[in-house]
């Protein structure tokens, strides 16, 4: 396979919900199928060349453009041929920010863009298509975002941002009940209005966030997610190590939780990098 990737800063009053642009350029003879574990972000994709093929929680689909909400399961991509096109990793809250609409309607699911009913959004494709190259599609995508966000008037509460934030800081290691004590809320609360603002409730986005850090550890990924390969083999020692710095209770618990959310055991997600 043939690669050429190019990393974007978004404009600075994006900042706080757009984590980054990437340009990618992809080709291959043979089928490519990569695994998709959950993250804390949510992913643009705005394609400029073939439909790539999705399997997930949804069900098999074949979108042009898209928008993938949070998730807590695996979703399978699959390509042969040609790929072109840029990646908007953004924060749940920016998505919010963003549509103002409740973040559980796109939990699990990656509709079109054309499904969206937001023009600045369906617009994309056809305007970065026309650019000559990265630098251009990465300003154009500032002003349609900037234009979105002065028109929305959605913004997420002080209290899920900063409940939010502390889960990012600490990998999804700080309980429920203290998120609810500190902001002043009640947990019920707090539950109802993360899970709208976010598309997950605070536990289950911890749970996402534990597994992420595993993930990186086990396999320290590049900006396009392919591994960067180390001399240190993985063993089963080195896997209950990730389990015990990200929280786990032991070599098991970890393997539990790369079945329930990536479909896979720990060796078996490293050995897909390798």
């Amino acid at each position: 396979m043939d690669g050429e990737y190019s990393l974007g800063r978004p404009h600075p009053a994006l900042a706080r919900y757009v984590v980054r642009y990437l340009g990618y350029r992809e080709h291959s003879s043979t089928p490519v199928r990569r695994r998709q574990a959950p993250v804390a972000s949510c992913t643009l994709i705005i394609s400029l060349g073939p439909r790539i093929r999705l399997h997930g929680p949804a069900g098999p689909s074949a979108p042009a453009s898209f928008l993938a909400g949070m998730h807590d399961g695996p979703v399978l991509t699959e390509y042969v041929g040609h790929q072109l096109g840029v990646q908007v990793d953004l924060g749940p809250l920016g998505v919010f920010a963003l549509l103002g609409r409740p973040m559980p309607e796109l939990t699990n699911v990656a509709p079109q863009l054309t499904e969206l009913d937001v023009p600045e959004l369906a617009d994309l494709p056809a305007r970065l298509a026309d650019a000559p190259d990265w630098p251009r599609r990465f300003a154009l995508l500032d002003d349609a975002l900037l234009r979105r966000l002065d028109a929305s008037a959605a913004r997420p509460d002080p209290e899920v941002a900063w409940a939010w934030r502390q889960l990012v800081r600490s990998a999804g290691r700080v309980g429920v009940q203290e998120l609810a004590t500190d902001t002043g809320w009640s947990r019920r609360h707090l539950l109802n209005r993360f899970r709208g603002q976010v598309g997950l409730g605070p536990k289950t986005a911890a749970r996402v966030l534990r597994f992420q850090r595993a993930a990186r550890l086990l396999a320290p990924t590049s900006a396009y997610g392919t591994q960067q390969i180390s001399a240190r083999p993985v063993t089963a020692a080195s896997i209950s190590d990730v389990a015990a710095a990200c929280g786990y209770a032991d070599h098991a618990h970890l393997v539990r939780e790369f079945h329930a959310l990536a479909a896979c055991t720990p060796s078996e997600y490293l050995a897909e990098w390798s």
